[in-house]
């Protein structure tokens, strides 16, 4: 059993905030410290109180930086980290000019294992402990995904990807094929030391009717995995659909056919959404996941984040590799801030730092175990420095109150703001500039 002791300023919420003066949504200690011991936070607090329990533990001292749990990112395609800042298109014109080319070479086992190691380098850099992530349609995508999550210790979330129409052959499999490769995958993989199994339909217009029964199929013998698919992008997207399920009352209405919309569906993007889409949604519990440097870069729509909250619905937040133009949780937020902006909505930095650890963990239903620093959660820690450029740090010359600074981090700040990231107690950024006590 080994200990270690990582002292700095610590923030954690229990809570979404409701305004920046809601101080009971959150835990901030100036001298803080945690305790970590076998993957997992011991203690929690004030430094003075918690190194009495751990007399003769290694001490990492991240003074002054700040502590928080790592980011989770609940919408990403793992195969597409090399087509980031493709030149944009539309959507429908991007998949085929650069997407379906990109995931083809995934065939590849070897391939795969190597970008799978460049791709959980990039989400350590920029902090990231926990995603969701869209494989390739071959098993070997998969199969390379949830084999470097595992070396790592990684909380990951992810799936083959189904598709049998509308794609090159190369990333196209069958009915049955995305049927027994998926419940193989989950035989192997789902609740295997830290990795979890979603079922992946791409979208409606690359799977046929028989896929998605299949599909619904599956999710009804493995209920405890997640669905991730898309949703309601792009206009002509939603028009594609509606010509291929002309009985389907909306886009929605596709996957609920089919029976996967639940508590457990996460679904990406979800911009032009019809009322009664809406009241769907609300009603079944499935998450609607903002992807705003995408939704930006491919000129999707402006998600509207306040409509669905006063409805009762809890929306994800995520990168959208590649059409997102970062793996920085933190440039979501401040692309996102910008869309909320343009429709008269606010995204204030205590709550947008909330969204991207407590509330994406409240969306993957694992808020008991990642998203927070309370004890008994698991050790996944990102130490974030608001000086890591110069232009930061003149900014933070004039910040008086932590608000001030999240606010710089949130707007100015990337994979440099990272000082270093822990994943399950072991800190995995190999630039990290923690120093021992």
């Amino acid at each position: 059993m080994t200990d270690t002791l990582l002292r700095g300023r610590i923030l954690s919420f229990n809570r979404a905030p409701l305004s920046a003066e809601d101080s009971t949504a959150y835990s901030y200690v100036e001298d803080g410290a945690l305790l970590l011991r076998d993957g997992l936070i011991i203690a929690s607090g004030p430094y003075a109180e918690v190194s009495l329990q751990a007399q003769g533990t290694e001490i990492i001292d991240h003074r002054p930086h700040l502590l928080m749990a790592g980011f989770i990112d609940t919408h990403i395609h793992f195969p597409q980290l090399q087509i980031v800042a493709s030149w944009g298109s539309q959507l429908l014109d991007w998949l085929n000019g650069y997407t379906f080319p990109a995931e083809a070479e995934f065939a590849d086992a070897q391939h795969a294992r190597a970008m799978a190691r460049r791709f959980c380098d990039q989400l350590i850099d920029h902090g990231t402990t926990t995603a969701v992530a869209f494989c390739s349609v071959h098993k070997t995508s998969a199969e390379a995904f949830f084999a470097e999550a595992e070396s790592r210790n990684m909380r990951m979330i992810g799936g083959k990807t189904m598709m049998d129409r509308n794609a090159p052959e190369a990333v196209r499999d069958t009915p049955q094929q995305g049927f027994d490769d998926s419940k193989a995958l989950i035989e192997t993989w789902h609740g295997r030391g830290r990795g979890l199994y979603a079922i992946t339909p791409r979208f409606a217009i690359t799977s046929t009717p028989e896929q998605l029964e299949m599909t619904g199929a599956l999710m009804a013998e493995h209920p405890d995995c997640y669905v991730q698919t898309h949703l309601s992008e792009n206009h002509d997207e939603i028009a594609f659909t509606a010509e291929l399920y002309p009985q389907a009352r909306d886009y929605l209405d596709v996957y609920e056919r089919f029976g996967l919309l639940t508590p457990r569906s996460l679904l990406g993007h979800a911009i032009h959404l019809k009322p009664r889409e809406i009241d769907a949604i609300a009603q079944s519990g499935a998450h609607p996941v903002f992807c705003p440097t995408s939704n930006l870069f491919l000129g999707s729509g402006l998600f509207d984040a306040a409509g669905l909250e006063a409805r009762g619905i809890t929306s994800g937040i995520a990168t959208d590799i590649g059409a997102g133009t970062s793996f920085s949780m933190l440039q979501s937020l401040n692309e996102g801030y910008k869309i909320l902006q343009l429709q008269g909505q606010k995204l204030q930095a205590l709550r947008a730092f909330d969204w991207i650890t407590r509330g994406n963990a409240e969306v993957l239903g694992l808020a008991d175990r990642i998203g927070t620093l309370v004890p008994g959660s698991e050790a996944d820690v990102v130490v974030l420095d608001a000086r890591a450029t110069s232009a930061m740090a003149l900014r933070m010359e004039r910040a008086q109150t932590l608000e001030e600074e999240l606010f710089v981090l949130q707007m100015m700040g990337d994979d440099r703001a990272i000082v270093q990231t822990y994943v399950a107690g072991v800190a995995r950024k190999e630039a990290g500039a923690a120093l021992a006590a």
